[in-house]
């Protein structure tokens, strides 16, 4: 497990996750959601609608992104303050998903700005945005 304290952080460094979307995340994300919109989970009338196919759920990705914050960077005891984001493109079933953090700021009070992004397996930008989060202070793993 990562855990990066804040005096250790520096502007620049990041942290990522690889993972591909499957059908059954969508309907597991669908499940736990209650959000079982035809263009997540019925082909059939996704064919119809603007993207032609079923899309996965965009709060998917930020999740993706959520992993990132709370495993890799800055990791382990990290806090979400805020976080902002724009869907720039969709992510398709089966599309490989690389989510990243990257310290921008490092704030007062201990908090760190994060750029925040997920790019597809055609290095395609599908989702960007900033959060503010905080890190432990302390090494707590491995006591």
């Amino acid at each position: 497990m990562i855990e990066n304290i804040y005096s250790e952080l520096k502007v620049g460094d990041t942290g990522f996750i690889e993972k591909t979307i499957t059908e059954t995340d969508v309907y597991i994300y669908a499940g736990i959601t209650g959000d079982f919109s035809w263009l997540h989970i019925n082909e059939m009338r996704a064919r119809e609608g603007h993207f032609k196919t079923r899309i996965a759920h965009g709060m998917l990705l930020a999740g993706l992104v959520s992993n990132v914050v709370g495993n890799q960077m800055p990791g382990a005891g990290t806090i979400y303050e805020s976080q902002n984001m724009k869907f720039l493109r969709p992510c398709y079933i089966n599309d490989t998903i690389h989510a990243m953090t990257e310290v921008t700021e490092l704030m007062p009070a201990g908090r760190v700005k994060l750029r925040t992004t997920c790019h597809n397996q055609h290095k395609e930008l599908l989702m960007e945005g900033e959060a503010i989060v905080i890190p432990p202070r302390k090494h707590v793993v491995g006591i």
